[in-house]
């Protein structure tokens, strides 16, 4: 198995971690969940928005999430954030929709993890298409100096 940026920092800092791989090309987090036959409240997916010009952030939230733009922006100290634009993930982060890690972007971004991922072992993208990496969340805020934060949207009443 080839390894990915995310998996060599992983390696370097010593941190455990497991390997899940699926087919499917680019599932949605939900979709990878169902892939891996695993528990979908410890798959997250990594976002990528932008502030005030020239300022990015990363947030990682459970796949059934939506990220509250309002939430996010107060967590970066922004007066807003948005999404950014597909076209411009991979010459940004080195990474393309579908693969995108929190670990090993070409450039450190504030990265914000939502609250539900307290004290658990999350999946997030290895940094490649199909792959995924098991890691506990203490080891992904200590490697990318993330912060916990409430982030998601409420779910409408019904």
């Amino acid at each position: 198995m080839e390894k990915t940026n995310a998996m060599r920092i992983l390696e370097r800092a010593k941190v455990e971690y497991a390997v899940h791989e699926y087919a499917g090309g680019a599932l949605s987090a939900t979709e990878v969940a169902a892939a891996l036959s695993e528990d979908v409240s410890r798959v997250y997916k990594t976002l990528v928005t932008v502030g005030s010009p020239r300022k990015y952030y990363v947030f990682v939230l459970p796949a059934e999430g939506t990220l509250d733009l309002k939430k996010a922006a107060r967590a970066a100290g922004e007066k807003s954030v948005e999404m950014l634009p597909q076209r411009e993930l991979f010459p940004l982060t080195g990474y393309v929709h579908g693969g995108c890690s929190p670990l090993g972007m070409k450039k450190a971004f504030p990265t914000f993890f939502d609250e539900s991922a307290r004290g658990k072992k999350l999946f997030v993208s290895a940094g490649k298409v199909g792959m995924q990496v098991e890691v506990a969340l203490a080891d992904l805020l200590s490697l990318t100096g993330g912060k916990l934060c409430d982030l998601t949207r409420e779910a409408p009443m019904s």
